[in-house]
């Protein structure tokens, strides 16, 4: 009992950078007093034996519940296990993820990686892996990674919720070594103009992006368009470094604030690209740092946004360890762009209604119609050197709208991704035909250019697909032919060539990159961008 107390004093009592008086002054002894009281009548008198360690770890997770969406409890078994060294284990299905509620959320799908290959989705829940449910039954995140783990070539199954979706989903996964390099691409998409694929923001961002630049201005760079869509975020740092890159003259890129104190980012005295011109593609799947950076670039009047509005994660955790050895990741400051707009989009109204929040523009109309998205007065800012109109309360609005493309979508098309067919069909494919397909098309330019994607190899795919308990839906199939053929055009040039080259294929496609092309070509329109609106 006396273990349980000191748990719930050390929980209630830790600070960051706080004076313990000050603290103290904070939280009233009653307070203290009720919640002890509370367990050791619980503890002593229920009707029921209770656990001891469960009841304080169910109260933290309850107090936690109601802050906000990201702070948890993390239990002293997990955080033993997090601690320890995965062996070099990086062969799993590609995921990011976290538990809230006992419920498994996919936060990233890692570019390349398995899970994206099948079509899982940022935002989808898993609730069985094989046949083992693990929804509702508070199975830690490390039991969950073993499950999802495992040797390279290895087959699991995972049933998955998504949002407006009535039926369950079920996904084959192949297990594979998992991309560790967070940019997936870069090539120059005209004589011109360099394109960065960024995947997301790790220890090795900065040298990779430094890499990659210089072979591109190698290459004739002048313009520089930076793709960002779904990338999930990571480190701060590596969002800043890039920042300073784009900025220079130490100006802000982005600053936190907490209960107590103020912390201001800057950029580094000399960016490397501050001249060129600049576009951040971004989507609905963008968070984080993502939007740390693209909120830098909007607010300086450095480069333009194209895409949709953000995903809205600004929210700063720190760990904080308990006296028993768990830990609590508790939420302890906010981001805000230069200008003072806050990232993060509200939480109020409960963790099921902030996650639902996809499915609520997507039914509302905005991410297929500008004019579906309103701001309200309080939420206008200006930018800091054109002074512009953008809006704060949640993401990064676009300085240009792309739409969502809805009309290649159908259930034929989810449910032969669900199984993972394209990507199996493009590997067996290419296995029959990819050394003559290497001596017909040297380069990946001659590919592009002359490469078709026939109706005898999408029939061969619906044959596939057929195989695998999937019946050809004539309808659903002319409805999703043409992004059936580029997804598989990118795939057989990624085994033929290079990652540079699927990018290079589908990006002929890709409405937000074919934006950014088009204000770049056309001339004067870049410019006339920044203007501020009457």
């Amino acid at each position: 009992m006396k273990k349980i107390i000191f748990c719930i004093f050390a929980l209630l009592v830790v600070g960051i950078n706080v004076s313990v008086q000050a603290q103290k002054s904070r939280l009233q002894q009653t307070d203290v007093n009720k919640l002890i009281e509370a367990t050791a009548r619980i503890n002593a008198l229920y009707v029921d034996t209770v656990n001891g360690t469960e009841l304080v770890e169910n109260g933290i997770r309850g107090m936690l519940s109601k802050l906000d969406p990201h702070s948890v409890f993390i239990p002293e078994k997990e955080v033993k296990e997090m601690s320890e060294p995965l062996e070099g284990n990086f062969e799993g299905i590609g995921v990011q993820f976290q538990m809230i509620d006992d419920t498994l959320y996919v936060d990233n799908v890692i570019s390349n990686g398995p899970s994206e290959k099948v079509g899982i989705l940022p935002g989808d829940r898993i609730v069985m892996v094989n046949d083992t449910s693990i929804a509702g039954v508070k199975m830690s995140n490390i039991g969950i990674m073993k499950k999802l783990r495992g040797k390279k070539g290895t087959v699991v199954y995972v049933k998955v919720v998504r949002r407006g979706v009535p039926e369950m989903i079920v996904f084959k996964i192949t297990r594979d070594k998992i991309p560790l390099h967070s940019i997936v691409a870069f090539y120059m998409i005209t004589p011109a103009v360099g394109y960065i694929k960024l995947d997301k923001f790790s220890a090795t961002t900065k040298d990779e992006f430094d890499e990659a630049m210089k072979k591109l201005k190698k290459q004739g760079m002048k313009d520089l368009i930076l793709d960002l869509q779904s990338n999930g975020g990571g480190y701060l740092k590596a969002a800043t470094d890039i920042g300073s890159d784009f900025l220079g003259d130490k100006k802000l890129i982005v600053y936190t604030e907490g209960r107590n104190d103020r912390i201001n980012y800057t950029a580094a005295s000399n960016g490397d690209f501050e001249k060129g011109r600049l576009i951040l593609l971004m989507n609905e799947y963008s968070a984080s740092a993502s939007e740390i950076l693209a909120g830098a670039v909007q607010d300086w009047d450095r480069g333009l946004i194209v895409g949709r509005r953000s995903f809205g994660k600004g929210l700063v955790q720190q760990q904080l360890p308990l006296s028993d050895g768990s830990m609590i990741r508790l939420t302890t400051a906010r981001y805000y762009t230069p200008s003072g707009r806050c990232i993060q989009r509200p939480y109020a109204d409960g963790v099921e209604k902030y996650r639902s929040d996809l499915e609520e523009r997507y039914h509302h109309g905005e991410l297929t119609s500008e004019d579906s998205v309103h701001f309200a007065d309080s939420l206008r800012y200006e930018t800091l050197t054109m002074h512009r109109t953008v809006y704060g309360g949640g993401g990064i609005m676009p300085d240009c709208f792309v739409p969502l493309d809805t009309a290649f979508n159908s259930k034929y098309l989810r449910s032969i991704g669900a199984k993972g067919i394209v990507g199996t069909f493009a590997s067996k494919y290419i296995e029959r035909y990819g050394e003559k397909w290497k001596k017909e098309y040297p380069s990946l330019e001659k590919f592009n250019a002359q490469f078709v994607v026939t109706d005898d190899i999408l029939k061969e795919l619906t044959q596939l697909a057929e195989t695998d308990k999937i019946p050809f839906d004539e309808a659903g199939f002319n409805k999703s032919k043409s992004y059936l053929s580029i997804q598989l055009k990118g795939l057989f040039a990624r085994r033929l060539f290079d990652d540079n080259a699927f990018y290079q294929v589908v990006n002929s496609e890709n409405d937000a990159c074919q934006k950014a092309l088009e204000i770049l070509r056309t001339p004067g329109l870049y410019e006339k961008s920044f203007e501020k609106k009457k």
